[in-house]
């Protein structure tokens, strides 16, 4: 009789066990869960993301003030940096399409 209570018992015990591991289951698959699960993911993904640049962006510049020192490039000329003509008054800055890096538009009239 006590092999039965006990062989009944674990059995429940088992059952129970079982039923509360399943539910567990199903309740973090959920669809609510799962949407803060995932939104959890992108808002940790992000801030590694941000970490990750501001680590680029401090060895970047490291290695520019590392390049410019080898180089014997400690400051650019005056005005330069600005967009200010070399050899002109400061007050004499470059126009939208002349900075430099920037292109100017087509001009029909330059090939006539």
């Amino acid at each position: 009789m006590f092999r039965r209570a006990f062989w009944f018992t674990t059995g429940a015990a088992a059952g129970v066990w079982a039923t509360t591991k399943v539910q567990r289951k199903l309740r973090s698959l959920a669809p609510d869960a799962l949407a803060v699960r995932a939104a959890d993911k992108a808002v940790d993904t992000g801030h590694r993301l941000k970490e990750f640049a501001l680590d680029v962006r401090a060895g970047m510049a490291q290695r520019e003030s590392e390049l410019n020192d080898a180089l014997g490039l400690d400051a650019p000329p005056d005005g330069e940096s600005a967009g200010l003509l070399p050899g002109r008054p400061p007050g004499h800055q470059l126009g939208p399409a002349q900075q430099p890096g920037r292109t100017r538009p087509y001009d029909r009239n330059e090939d006539h």
